[in-house]
């Protein structure tokens, strides 16, 4: 690879901060999260959004509960000044939502933007331009004097614009921030916090994005530090990042600059953008909700909000997405689901120990960093088995499919066998295609056709009558039980056999319910399970030594 072709970001980021003290804060409450799907996101689209889409997506993120939503960049396109007309004629901005809406540092852009947001009750004018050294050299064409001077100009044509229309806030976002000059970027924010007359109840934003992102996130948490130290009116500044996510640690920038005194954090659902897009607002709040922090947004069906961004970006979210792709939650690793499936068994019998419900108890599951069912998904996907599954991943889907619950040797007899079934395909074996496996490695092919049990004074008698493995067997039997009376009429039929354990239990409830009964049995040396259901507890029993005897026959050497 030609490395040296590239320069260190040591050479490149200029960073004031030696002592820094952001590594020791922690976030205990959420930032104000805005969302730029409408604006940042739509721009990066093979397709852009037509209008039904875009009411869609801020239709959407209304309903989560977002805040201040940037919905376009009217002075671009006709279909984006249309839409936020749409906005105001068709009242879809609640009385809580702010509306911000983005424009390049130019006067007549500005005019046009002003047009566009004319009758929205809350407004942030957002205006942008890129500052950093390469840009002012190679696309701007202007010294710092100069581009400042640009910069101030266009800022007093938003304050003019401003000045008619009530209810207007301003944003200032130094493009590539984190590649310009601390001095520089502090030099501009302020004298615009000042042209624009920043206080508490009217404060300015400055919105400093990780345009391009070129360094570990440490240093961008210590650049946010700086400004947050240094900036005037510091009480009336809000405080705003825009990460992008070029080496894959956006969520990671986002997270140590609210450390650092970020209060803001633009981005996108899912993490939509330009290159490798925008830093992942899922990811960010939900994060926060793993760590017990109230996100403030609604998550509750995330499935429903990933159909939504789906539709409107037409770009499909990937599976292992956090928290928002189909397989998060799903473990095919054996000891993965072992482990999944013990930590739901604790879970539950420690609500159950304190009184509390299992969805409002304390989480602390292996490998499941939140209850799927906080962001609406169930259980049914978090374990699947394929051939790389073990035994916990087996018995969970068949506990939790259909009740049963395996006692542990023969869960152990049982994933060697679905072993070798998915071992050839490689494919995934469903709860349905476990059941039936389960059955024709475990159940009685035959029929019970009659039995009856008579209890008396020494024991019980048992009359039965069978048909298995193409014969009829048809006998009497008195003995401890049913089940030792039947194994002296298939000793009598020549099928000695010896029951070494044997596990019942009840499935269902109601007129659904079954008993279940899991019999070892032992044969010339030979020792097979059996499983038998049926509405009778006795006939259950007979059925699952039925199995165990006639499978133990046909396994032995000739």
């Amino acid at each position: 690879m030609p490395s040296h072709r590239y320069r260190p970001y040591t050479e490149r980021v200029p960073v004031p901060l030696t002592e820094r003290t952001w590594p020791s804060n922690r976030t205990a409450t959420a930032p104000l999260w805005v969302p730029v799907d409408l604006r940042d996101g739509n721009q990066a689209l093979a397709e852009p959004m037509d209008p039904a889409r875009k009411r869609k997506l801020f239709e959407q993120l209304v309903a989560m509960g977002y805040k201040e939503i940037e919905v376009g960049y009217p002075s671009a396109s006709q279909t984006d000044f249309d839409f936020v007309r749409e906005l105001v004629s068709a009242d879809l901005v609640p009385d809580d939502v702010t509306v911000v809406v983005f424009t390049a540092a130019r006067t007549d852009l500005i005019e046009r933007t002003y047009e566009s947001v004319r009758g929205l009750p809350n407004v942030v004018v957002h205006m942008y331009t890129a500052t950093a050294p390469t840009w002012r050299q190679v696309v701007l064409g202007h010294d710092r004097d100069r581009l400042h001077r640009l910069i101030f100009d266009a800022a007093e044509d938003v304050a003019r614009g401003g000045d008619h229309q009530p209810g207007i806030r301003y944003e200032f976002s130094p493009e590539v921030f984190n590649l310009t000059e601390p001095d520089f970027v502090l030099q501009v924010c302020d004298s615009l916090t000042e042209l624009w007359d920043a206080s508490e109840d009217r404060p300015v934003i400055h919105n400093l994005p990780a345009t391009v992102e070129v360094s570990t996130p440490n240093v961008y948490a210590d650049q946010i530090e700086y400004m947050h130290r240094n900036l005037a009116r510091r009480e009336s500044v809000i405080l705003s990042v825009h990460p992008h996510n070029d080496r894959g640690t956006g969520v990671a920038c986002a997270e140590l600059a609210v450390l650092a005194g970020a209060q803001r954090v633009e981005g996108c659902l899912f993490g939509n953008g330009e290159r490798t897009g925008n830093v992942d607002l899922v990811t960010l709040a939900l994060n926060l909700h793993s760590q017990g922090v109230d996100p403030m947004i609604d998550f509750s069906d995330i499935d429903e909000v990933r159909r939504t961004v789906e539709y409107c970006n037409r770009i499909v979210v990937h599976e292992r997405h956090p928290y928002g792709g189909d397989l998060v939650y799903t473990a095919f690793s054996g000891t993965h689901q072992d482990a999944i499936k013990k930590g739901f068994a604790h879970h539950h019998t420690r609500a159950a120990a304190t009184g509390i419900e299992p969805g409002q108890a304390p989480w602390d599951v292996p490998y499941l960093p939140i209850d799927p069912r906080d962001v609406g998904r169930d259980y049914e996907a978090v374990i699947r088995v394929n051939s790389q599954s073990g035994k916990g991943g087996i018995a969970y889907l068949l506990q939790a499919g259909y009740g049963l619950d395996l006692p542990r040797p023969l869960q152990i007899d049982f994933a060697k066998r679905v072993q070798q079934a998915t071992d050839g395909s490689g494919v995934e074996v469903t709860a349905v295609q476990l059941w039936e496996l389960l059955h024709a490695e475990y159940g009685f092919d035959g029929a019970l056709d009659r039995w009856s049990v008579e209890h008396q004074d020494d024991g019980d008698h048992l009359r039965v009558h069978a048909e298995f493995d193409g014969t009829t067997m048809t006998g009497a039997a008195s003995g401890s039980g049913p089940v030792d009376a039947l194994a002296r009429i298939l000793s009598d039929h020549g099928r000695p056999v010896e029951v070494l354990s044997l596990v019942q239990q009840s499935v269902g409830a109601g007129s659904d319910s079954r008993a279940v009964t899991y019999a070892r049995c032992s044969s010339g040396g030979t020792a097979r399970w059996g499983i038998g259901l049926d509405q009778s507890v006795t006939a259950s029993a007979l059925r699952a030594v039925l199995a165990a005897a006639t499978r133990t026959e046909a396994t032995q050497p000739a």
